[in-house]
């Protein structure tokens, strides 16, 4: 399995002309998968040999502004490249409680209408993730609010076994995130690949000796 990681930007707080807010591509089989998407990364993809209309999911480490505040904007360019017959899979967006609100009432508020679907995944964070005068309760958001058009979308709880939370797999990887302690809830995010097991010949292996 062939990876390629590309980093678009590695500055913090905000972005400057030399180097943009955290965002960092994982090429896997033509896929792009994209890690962050702080301020200026379609501005970024565009100066990159890569396209960004094969991102097909987006992962998000935290709730601060130099990681995320590119995500809507982003999405809306990928709209503008995409066909509006409706055969396009969803992008999966994973990221900690709260991004779909902040999703759909940006698009919302933005008049922003997607040409293809998306789905986001939200990870509940625990208390001891942040300092505790910092953890903000986000399990109530919109409750009570109807979201017609409001992104379907798992939520994810800690797996006390794993200590982790599983988010995909498939026949050649596992995807996990994993807790980290930031002023915000965070998280970082594994990729496993599976064992593949080779094939011997074993008669070959006699007549060689």
């Amino acid at each position: 399995m062939a990876l390629e990681i590309t980093f678009l930007g590695t500055g913090s707080a905000f972005p400057s002309p030399e180097r943009g807010a955290s965002a960092l591509v994982l090429r896997r089989e033509g896929q792009c998968w994209l890690f962050d998407c702080g301020e200026g990364t379609q501005t970024q993809l565009m100066r990159s040999h890569l396209r960004a209309a094969r991102i097909t999911k987006i992962f998000i480490t935290h709730l601060h502004g130099d990681h995320f505040f590119g995500l809507p904007g982003l999405l809306c360019t990928l709209s503008l490249q995409s066909s509006p017959d409706g055969s396009q899979a969803p992008v999966d967006i994973y990221g900690p409680l709260g991004l779909r609100s902040f999703l759909w009432r940006s698009l919302e508020l933005s008049h922003s209408q997607l040409l293809f679907p998306y789905t986001v995944h939200e990870l509940v964070p625990t208390r001891d993730q942040c300092p505790a005068e910092e953890f903000k309760d986000f399990s109530g958001l919109d409750r009570g609010e109807a979201l017609p058009q409001g992104p379907p979308g798992r939520v994810l709880h800690l797996d006390p076994g794993e200590d982790s939370y599983l988010l995909l797999e498939d026949e050649q990887l596992v995807v996990r995130a994993f807790r980290l302690f930031h002023r915000v809830p965070s998280f970082g995010f594994v990729l496993e690949e599976k064992p593949r097991p080779g094939k011997l010949n074993v008669q070959k292996l006699k007549d060689l000796g």
